[in-house]
């Protein structure tokens, strides 16, 4: 399956932002690209991305390690422990900026299994007693 139905029916800007997106996130490293049926994962060992095309925007999902509190992102939910998913709406290319790219950054690494990030996250987990 293609990613291309994703965009039938979006604006363009939506493609170029989403390209973008592509380009932020294999600064880090490979990344696979997913299609499913209403999104689009990226992919390092685990997914640390999902992808919503709307006509004239994108819903970027981001796994992270922590809560994110900031004005630009619009649905914030703990997944679990020391998971969450966090929700940004772009609608044009010039939103992954030097920010979003740090939060692509930080999900790459969590989904790409960093030894670094495992360490911190185990840790701050408690002792079992």
């Amino acid at each position: 399956m293609s990613v291309a139905p994703h965009f039938a029916k979006s604006d363009p800007e939506v493609l170029l932002t989403y390209r973008r997106i592509l380009e932020a996130a294999r600064a880090f490293g490979p990344v696979a690209e997913e299609p499913k049926k209403t999104s689009i994962h990226l992919v390092a060992r685990t997914a640390f991305a999902g992808i919503a095309t709307r006509r004239s925007a994108l819903i970027l999902t981001l796994k992270s390690a922590k809560d994110i509190r900031h004005p630009r992102i619009k649905k914030r939910e703990q997944t679990s422990a020391h998971r969450w998913h966090v929700e940004i709406r772009l609608t044009k290319p010039s939103e992954v900026d030097r920010q979003l790219t740090t939060w692509i950054n930080a999900a790459y690494k969590l989904a790409a299994g960093d030894p670094e990030r495992r360490a911190s996250v185990e840790a701050t987990r408690p002792e079992d007693g």
